[in-house]
């Protein structure tokens, strides 16, 4: 009896074991989606399409599917609610899984539930700038006319919870001063405030800075970051100048939905880490002021939990909530 239920566990483990190669082997079977959470024509949007482009040998057709709105949370909730199959996936920022789900409790979607990670995509140096005109050479410049008017100068981000925001915040800290925050829908307005001079500072990503910095209209103090940017190597870190536990890159990271095949998840690992390894999207991304990464599906997901707990101990420390 005992034998004849050890032949029946060994073919199952076999017929179990021969499941898995053979849904990576049958994947993809249709042209895959990739939900970005921005408009066309961002950052976010601008490494999904280059990945794509470069994917279409090794996946075949990847359709990028603007979905913004909520910070990232619709895009999320597509996702999430998808069909586990690999054919639907999430090139996400940090905000919609790791700082959203810290600020709100009615979020359709529980990220280390419903979601099973990929591969960290890039990494974006968050980095403080001021208008050309500023007094400010340095960032201890900036802090030294904080100190003086404590409470006073205005500090801008593209909007409440942001890694902007959080930025600051983890800044004032750090410095022990305080800005007034002044929170914008996205990175546009506020740099059109910082230029005419309405704001005294702003944090962003290199990606959106590059053209700015480029064309002298505005001054990098340092990188909310650990380690400096390749596209701006004379920009040191705030932990360089002083001012430790600073570091709020942004990240962009793939998800898809919980329950897809490991196979199917190893597979779109290695498509997705060659690609962005590939030495032309590698020059591209580093171009663009990212910063490539590639790591493993479980990196990845040790990541995810630690930034999770990381921005979540931020939120509830300077109790950060969405604008009602």
């Amino acid at each position: 009896m005992l034998s004849h239920l050890c032949r029946l566990t060994a073919a199952g483990l076999l017929v179990l074991a021969a499941t898995f190669p053979a849904a990576a082997q049958d994947f993809p079977s249709r042209p895959i989606r990739m939900v970005i959470a921005f408009p066309p024509g961002g950052p976010t949007d601008f490494v999904g399409r280059l990945l794509a482009d470069k994917l279409k040998d090794s996946l075949g057709q990847i359709i990028i599917e603007n979905k913004p709105g909520a910070n990232g949370a619709i895009g999320a909730d597509l996702v999430a609610k998808s069909q586990p199959d690999g054919h639907t996936l999430f090139l996400t920022t940090v905000g919609a899984v790791a700082i959203t789900p810290n600020m709100r409790k009615d979020l359709p979607y529980d990220v280390l539930r419903d979601f099973a990670p990929v591969t960290l995509v890039v990494r974006n140096t968050t980095v403080l700038v001021v208008r050309a005109e500023s007094p400010a050479n340095s960032a201890k410049d900036l802090v030294a006319m904080a100190k003086a008017k404590p409470g006073a100068l205005p500090f801008a981000s593209t909007g409440v919870g942001s890694t902007t925001h959080l930025a600051l915040e983890l800044l004032q800290t750090a410095a022990g001063i305080k800005f007034v925050h002044v929170p914008y829908r996205g990175a546009a307005p506020a740099l059109t405030d910082l230029l005419g001079g309405q704001v005294e500072a702003f944090y962003a990503d290199v990606p959106v800075l590059m053209p700015q910095i480029a064309a002298g209209k505005v001054k990098p103090l340092g990188a909310a970051s650990g380690q400096r940017n390749p596209m701006l190597p004379n920009v040191p870190t705030l932990a360089e100048i002083g001012y430790p536990d600073t570091q709020s890159d942004n990240w962009y990271g793939l998800l898809a939905p919980a329950k897809t095949p490991p196979a199917v998840i190893a597979k779109l690992n290695a498509a997705f880490v060659a690609a962005i390894n590939d030495p032309v999207v590698k020059d591209k991304l580093i171009k663009s002021g990212a910063i490539p990464i590639a790591n493993t599906s479980e990196q990845f997901g040790q990541i995810l939990k630690d930034e999770l707990a990381r921005w979540g101990k931020l939120v509830r420390e300077k109790d950060i909530k969405e604008p009602g």
